[in-house]
């Protein structure tokens, strides 16, 4: 068999056990789905690859979200050599085998290479190096993916040569039309001849989380299963008994953890119980450790409740102390108590900006003198230096209060506490 045939035979038995996801992939940019912001009509990006004038770039979002496919349309769209790569299996040897065959394409026939890098952020430092000087002269078109964070895990000299592009999760809109173009295309399930219920339909867009390829491989599942039911009709019940339990996207080393774990400080700091336990019950069914859930907490009662209600701290240490005794997923109810009490209780700063306040006048000053009379004059020979001479003691005057210098001689940006009005 000559071997063009031989690998088209290949290819076609690759394509027909592909996942559904793989073999309903975009072709083109009129069949991309979602990311309006960066591929909608008129959008830089989708002028740069109609005009074949594509420069490096980094696409970073959630799994799911169009990464992988925006760069194969990219292969199709490109008259330039199109050569992917995964992070998680190639090294510096075969990126710079790859870089020497783009120079000498470049070099003699004025051929341009596009190299696609999925989870560009599982190079090392001297994987990225490697890529720098291909990129800064243009001997390579970098396409690099990520679902991380590319400020924290993209070499900045790389960053700084790549222009970024956010994509983000899909809308429930945008998977309903993939999930409806899957059941009626040849590539998809239109052979299946399953009738579908809208609330199947449903049950799966929910479930996605805004991720293409869980949804596609979800309905993929589903459809099999309906497909050994007795009826060959896709229902709710079959669709929630395929999918099972929804996979909760969340990475605790990486930008997800960020993000969650600020969204969720920030319902408590906005006075919303309901939204703090949503963000709660997150990290927790994602495996978050709950000790660093609990640390944020007990630090929340001081810089964001602080004297406007001082039993704050006392419950979020009796939940840090809790958690250690119970464990989880008991603790997860003292958790729970804490994080309602930490989001009702009525809110001050102002010890946090009376630190900051502080700690500004201290790093301008130095070190200065304590004041003779605020000296230590516990110890034999003190009061020979003049230590604790002046002083005097706040429970021999009314009310336990005295006035007499307490901060060192100098110009402070006092007062550094200053509570809210009502609270004074």
């Amino acid at each position: 068999m000559p071997e063009n045939l031989f690998s088209h035979s290949l290819q076609s038995r690759f394509d027909e056990f592909a996942p559904l996801a793989a073999r309903m992939r975009p072709r083109t940019l009129d069949e991309f789905v979602g990311q309006h912001h960066i591929v909608g009509p008129a959008s830089s990006l989708r002028t740069l690859i109609e005009t074949d004038n594509l420069t490096s770039i980094i696409l970073w979002g959630p799994p799911g979200t169009g990464k992988t496919s925006l760069a194969n349309v990219i292969a199709q769209a490109t008259k330039a050599r199109f050569v992917e790569v995964s992070a998680v299996n190639a090294g510096v040897a075969e990126v710079r085998k790859i870089i020497a065959e783009a120079k000498d394409l470049l070099a003699t026939t004025g051929g341009r290479t596009t190299l696609f890098i999925d989870e560009i952020h599982r190079f090392n430092k001297g994987q990225q190096d490697a890529l720098l000087p291909a990129v800064e002269n243009r001997w390579v078109v970098l396409v690099g993916a990520t679902t991380e964070n590319p400020f924290f895990e993209v070499n900045s000299p790389l960053m700084s040569r790549s222009h970024l592009y956010r994509l983000e999760a899909l809308t429930p809109e945008d998977v309903r039309v993939l999930v409806s173009r899957a059941l009626k295309d040849d590539r998809g399930l239109a052979d299946s001849k399953i009738a579908v219920d809208d609330d199947a339909i449903q049950h799966i867009i929910d479930t996605s989380g805004g991720d293409a390829r869980a949804a596609l491989n979800g309905l993929e599942v589903a459809v099999a299963a309906a497909g050994a039911s007795e009826d060959g009709r896709l229902t709710r019940e079959i669709a929630e008994e395929a999918l099972q339990r929804r996979q909760i996207r969340y990475d605790k080393s990486g930008d997800q953890h960020y993000d969650v774990v600020s969204a969720f400080i920030k319902s408590m700091r906005g006075s919303d119980p309901d939204a703090a336990l949503f963000w709660l019950a997150r990290m927790l069914e994602a495996g978050e450790d709950a000790r660093f859930i609990v640390r944020r907490m007990v630090i929340f009662a001081s810089e964001d409740v602080g004297n406007a209600d001082p039993i704050a701290l006392v419950i979020a240490v009796a939940a840090a102390q809790a958690l250690e005794h119970v464990g989880l997923p008991e603790a997860a109810l003292n958790l729970a108590q804490a994080v309602t009490y930490l989001a009702s209780a009525p809110k001050s700063n102002a010890s946090t900006i009376a630190l900051g306040r502080a700690t500004k006048d201290v790093a301008r000053s130095g070190s200065v003198a304590v004041p003779s009379h605020l000296r230590d004059a516990s110890y034999a020979g003190a009061t020979k230096l003049g230590h604790g001479k002046g002083y005097k003691y706040p429970h021999e005057f009314p009310g336990a209060r005295v006035d007499q210098q307490y901060l060192p001689d100098g110009d402070w940006n006092i007062p550094y506490y200053e509570p809210p009005a009502d609270r004074r």
